[in-house]
């Protein structure tokens, strides 16, 4: 297991320093597309920083979570498929799906 390294990423002027086991571009990545959100609601209007900042992780949490549900949901509708094809070959060729012994 790798020790995690410190970098250092800019968000609203504010510098923080980060211990992560993760790239330094890729927490960089992270950090600019934070900013970017942030600076899309400034551009809209919102004048609080803060505000801003916190709209906008509410707004990249609702993604992440609607992202694993639907994942979940995904899952669900292959596990529910898989299971009808397994029905149907079971009807059409009974004992077909059992596993063979030699």
């Amino acid at each position: 297991m790798s020790t995690p390294g410190r970098v250092e990423i800019s968000v609203l002027g504010q510098t923080l320093t980060v211990r992560t086991d993760a790239s330094p571009d890729y927490l960089r990545q992270l950090a600019a597309y934070l900013e970017e959100r942030v600076s899309a609601l400034t551009r809209s209007g919102m004048k609080d920083p803060l505000a801003a900042m916190t709209l906008a992780a509410l707004d990249i949490t609702d993604e992440l979570f609607r992202a694993g549900y639907d994942q979940h949901r995904q899952d669900g509708d292959v596990n529910q498929r898989i299971g009808a094809l397994v029905e149907m070959l079971d009807r059409i060729a009974p004992g077909s799906t059992q596993p063979r012994r030699p």
